[in-house]
């Protein structure tokens, strides 16, 4: 059992930068890929990135790829997502996602049905 809590959202101006991170707790936190998704209103919940057990291998979708930056801290139990040059568009709720696959390896998105964990979201939203 893994539990997710993610922190660091907010209110933020287009252009510019907010840093999401997400702490986890329980065993055998380096045998899961992690990632963000985030949902806006009215929209279905979509991928933003991944990253494999050991950070070898990070994948984004085209839509945050050169502004998102998704990192882990093993040691820390801790994942984090830089997100710069912020668009209005970005604005929704961001969810940290744990899976436990074995044959993921961050080099493809995450499907939302594979997702084993889910934290409880943060809200950010992007003012023109």
């Amino acid at each position: 059992q893994v539990q997710l809590v993610e922190s660091g959202g907010g209110l933020v101006q287009a252009g510019g930068s907010l840093r999401l991170s997400c702490a986890a707790s329980g065993r055998g936190f380096n045998n899961y890929a992690m990632g963000w998704f985030r949902q806006a209103p009215g929209k279905e919940r979509e991928f933003v990135a991944t990253i494999s057990r050991f950070g070898g291998n990070t994948y984004y979708a085209d839509s945050v790829k050169g502004r998102f930056t998704i990192s882990r801290d093993n040691a820390k139990n801790a994942v984090s997502l830089q997100m710069n040059s912020l668009k209005p568009e970005d604005t929704a709720v961001y969810y940290c996602a744990a899976d436990r696959s074995p044959s993921f390896t961050a080099v493809q998105a995450m499907a939302v049905s594979s997702i084993d964990y889910w934290g409880q979201g943060t809200q950010v939203t992007v003012s023109s």
